[in-house]
């Protein structure tokens, strides 16, 4: 893949920032070449620079507010797609994806997938982790861990399936998308969009991170109700790429991804080629360190929903297809109150990551770039450790630090994959750490 002296990039933009625009969900306009992008309408008879317009639609036409941009390029898409052929890829899964001979039912733990010496690029270092819902039917998600070492050169790709969320922990990625370029790193997270072309560059690596696979509704911001217009992830921290273009006459790869199978077409050039766009259908990135959180002020520890940073709804009020849970540093002040999350099983299903640090109520096992699953209506909570330490704490201010963790959660049951179950670095012992939590009844009133 080209690096960015390579790509054609719009001039800074009142507002942009290092080539950025910010606002989730805004009505962006940028260009690459001025007067590439036309004023006053949307398909003029002839477009400047003999470039073709195209739309793009992320929702039906007739949605409440249609997502939909406008792209100014220099070739149809057409001509970026020719004659497909199947093509294998192994550790890339889609729901519905259930083994026989794989157990799902259960409370699970991976220490972090190992880098390997075999060259990886962004689709042949995706590892499924699990799968929920249907990719065929557009509902649920699926879980990946990705490994990265190489650029992908003269090869691009998309998926016709789904969204993807991508959360690193380690590494320096570049996605060079039809719209522009969003460089990413740990502590950051980048949202590319259903039908969006791009090319994945290492820029510092191994690369290795999460990926939560969306098949559903796209994500959103959450309902703030009466948390009101303040706090959690504020709009204006979404930043959307401004136009940047390739125009390269070499033979080229396409991929993509369509009801869970992978085909691949060959053309004669770059298909990152727009260059100019406008619309509200666009890739962002957004950093983790400007998510706010919201907690208790004095007893209590509230619901993790509080914590969340996008969801994707289902359809049906109160369970999302996909929530986005961030849990990062943040001071812990309420009283007379047991502070870690306590034991619960509900109707979600719980997908944790480690970015970096510690999680409160798991102290020991679950390490940076590990996994867990507390699948749906399973128990889970503290071990005995934390347990024991958070009901004999000091209840003063306490600044929880120098920690990252995040939850892909949905109301879908998260199913194994064979590479999750057979594979990935599981720890055999993680349902043991709950064996040793002590009978404390007695009989007699008061807290023991």
């Amino acid at each position: 893949m080209t690096t960015s002296t390579d790509l054609t990039q719009a001039p800074s933009l009142p507002g942009s920032h290092e080539g950025y625009m910010p606002g989730f969900g805004n009505d962006f306009e940028t260009e690459a070449l001025p007067g590439a992008l036309p004023q006053g309408m949307n398909s003029p008879q002839k477009c400047n620079y003999g470039l073709y317009g195209e739309q793009l639609s992320g929702t039906a036409f007739t949605d409440v507010r249609p997502e939909r941009t406008w792209c100014y390029r220099i070739r149809p898409s057409v001509k970026h797609s020719h004659r497909y052929e199947k093509i294998d890829v192994p550790y890339w899964k889609s729901a519905p994806h259930i083994l026989p001979e794989v157990t799902s039912l259960g409370q699970y733990r991976w220490d972090p997938v190992p880098h390997s010496d075999a060259p990886l690029t962004w689709i042949t270092g995706m590892r499924t982790m699990t799968t929920a819902g249907d990719v065929h039917t557009q509902t649920g998600m699926a879980s990946h861990v990705y490994l990265v070492t190489e650029s992908m050169v003269d090869s691009y790709f998309f998926s016709a399936d789904s969204e993807l969320l991508v959360v690193p922990q380690e590494g320096r990625l570049r996605f060079c998308t039809e719209l522009g370029v969003i460089d990413l790193e740990p502590k950051e997270v980048a949202l590319l969009p259903r039908g969006l072309v791009y090319s994945v560059e290492v820029l510092e690596g191994p690369c290795r991170g999460f990926v939560c696979e969306n098949y559903g509704q796209k994500f959103e911001l959450p309902h703030r109700g009466p948390i009101g217009a303040n706090c959690m992830a504020n709009p204006r921290d979404f930043k959307a790429p401004v136009a940047a273009f390739e125009d390269r006459e070499t033979p080229s790869t396409v991929t993509i991804k369509w009801c869970g199978q992978f085909h691949q077409t060959h053309i004669g050039h770059s298909p990152l080629d727009v260059v100019a766009w406008h619309g509200n259908y666009a890739p962002y990135k957004f950093d983790l360190r400007n998510y706010c959180p919201v907690g208790a002020v004095l007893f209590d520890h509230p619901d993790p929903s509080i914590f969340t940073v996008l969801t994707a709804p289902s359809g049906q009020p109160g369970t999302a297809n996909i929530d986005f849970v961030l849990f990062r540093e943040r001071w812990m002040v309420a009283e007379n109150t047991f502070r870690p999350p306590w034991y619960h099983k509900n109707i979600m299903s719980e997908l944790m990551g480690n970015i970096y640090g510690q999680y409160d109520a798991k102290p020991k096992g679950f390490v940076p770039g590990g996994v867990s699953l507390h699948n749906m209506m399973l128990p889970h909570g503290p071990d005995k450790n934390a347990f024991e330490k958070a009901s004999n704490a000091n209840l003063g201010p306490d600044k929880l630090d120098r920690t990252m963790s995040f939850m892909f959660e949905t109301r879908f049951p998260q199913q194994l994959t064979e590479f999750a179950g057979k594979e990935a670095p599981l720890q055999e012992d993680y349902i043991d750490c709950w064996i040793d939590i002590e009978k404390k009844f007695d009989g007699t009133p008061g807290p023991k």
